[in-house]
């Protein structure tokens, strides 16, 4: 899966500009897969600290390099299809942050069912259009709904939440130190000395202590007055971090998996958080 986000990244910019941050203990893992490819840069977290930090690390790489960049921001487990379409989606996302520069712009998808354990995003007014696609402000989140909410959410219209989002550098920099200070303080430490002798020591005292923050609830639910959101059209999206999904997503193309599903345990498939972050 990481190999295919790679691979989406490739089409809509260079392949230099790609950061993807992993968990130092997966190292191996994703050593195995650079072979014959340009990957960028690879940041390896010293710990797991959620997604907050999974984010605003390699942002403050990006941000080193270039405030005035659109970053791009993917998670690696998701299944998208077909690959045009979404990829125009996302230019159009990228697009849009030209106009609304003080938003984040994230990529919504049409529920096929009800699944409680996505989140989810109820829209409000029109804010404009890119390239023809409707830009929607987002009037809240719903994270993990019961069955009532998420029945009430489906009925309402509500879609569910990508988290692939696009979003100018310092936009989402000024919206990290507004929600969730006590990360940033460290990240701005470490901006200071990358490149330097200090980088790889500062890393590592930042995350001894780094807070765990989520950052669809303690960011994206705090500031929905920030965020607009695009629907994906006529294609199919999954979060593959369950093999229950890969199953389902399987049946709908009228494919068999080929793996016994029985075999596979949630904690095994979900235990990738990988992000890609693609710098326009």
């Amino acid at each position: 899966m990481l190999q295919h986000m790679w691979d989406r990244a490739d089409r809509l910019t260079a392949s230099g500009q790609k950061v993807t941050v992993v968990a130092r203990d997966h190292w191996q893992l994703v050593r195995s897969q650079l072979e014959h490819r340009t990957y960028g840069r690879i940041l390896y977290q010293p710990q797991n600290c959620d997604t907050g930090a999974g984010i605003f690390l390699p942002l403050t790489y990006v941000r080193s390099w270039a405030r005035d960049a659109t970053v791009v921001i993917y998670p690696s487990d998701h299944f998208v299809y077909p690959e045009s379409l979404f990829l125009g989606m996302v230019r159009r996302a990228m697009r849009a942050t030209e106009i609304l520069q003080d938003r984040i712009i994230l990529l919504g998808s049409h529920p096929t069912r009800l699944e409680l354990d996505y989140g989810w995003i109820e829209m409000g007014s029109t804010l404009g259009l890119s390239n023809g696609s409707c830009v929607l402000q987002v009037k809240t989140f719903l994270e993990k709904p019961d069955v009532i909410q998420g029945l009430a959410a489906m009925a309402d219209g509500a879609l569910w939440n990508t988290l692939v989002m696009a979003v100018k550098v310092e936009t989402l920099w000024s919206l990290g130190w507004q929600c969730l200070p006590e990360l940033m303080e460290r990240f701005e430490e470490l901006g200071t000395v990358i490149g330097t002798s200090r980088e790889g020591p500062i890393l590592d005292a930042i995350y001894q202590d780094m807070p765990c923050r989520n950052f669809s609830s303690d960011l994206l639910q705090r500031v929905p007055e920030r965020v607009g959101v695009m629907e994906l059209q006529d294609m199919l999206w999954s979060d593959w971090g369950q093999p229950e999904r890969i199953a389902g997503t399987l049946q709908l193309l009228g494919k068999e998996p080929a793996f016994p599903i029985k075999h596979f345990s949630e904690p095994y498939c979900s235990q990738y958080h990988e992000h890609v972050m693609e710098v326009s």
